[in-house]
């Protein structure tokens, strides 16, 4: 069974630097999908940046070049290293995986993944 925990999430100033950790239990590294989503008041679930089975990344515009996604299977964890932080990051953020595609992620996925965590929410004060 697959379990998706975040943390690392809180209250942060504008241009802070916080790490969210998603501690991942019955992943298999190499065969799911794992990504970073987050949602804002008012606003629909999007995309912050996914990473397949090899590695590869995808960003969304808005965080690229200040978002990185990482992940150290050794310890079963997902990272999102946050930096230059604005007010309109601020958003419930959450973690998911899916292994439907053996590993990669198509966009067309990106809002079907199979596992979510329950959230942690980052608050950006100006």
């Amino acid at each position: 069974q697959v379990q998706l925990v975040e943390s690392g999430g809180g209250s942060v100033q504008a241009g802070g630097s916080p790490r969210l950790s998603c501690a991942a239990s019955g992943v298999t590294y190499t065969r799911h999908c794992m990504g970073w989503f987050r949602q804002a008041l008012g606003k629909e679930r999007e995309v912050v940046a996914v990473i397949d089975s090899y590695g590869s990344t995808i960003y969304a515009d808005s965080v690229k070049g200040r978002f990185t996604i990482s992940k150290d299977n050794a310890k079963n964890t997902l990272y999102l290293q946050m930096n230059s932080l604005k007010p309109e990051d601020t958003a419930m953020y959450y973690c998911a995986a899916d292994p439907k595609y053996g590993g990669s992620c198509p966009s067309v996925n990106y809002h079907g993944m199979n596992y979510w965590g329950k959230g942690t929410l980052v608050t950006i004060s100006s």
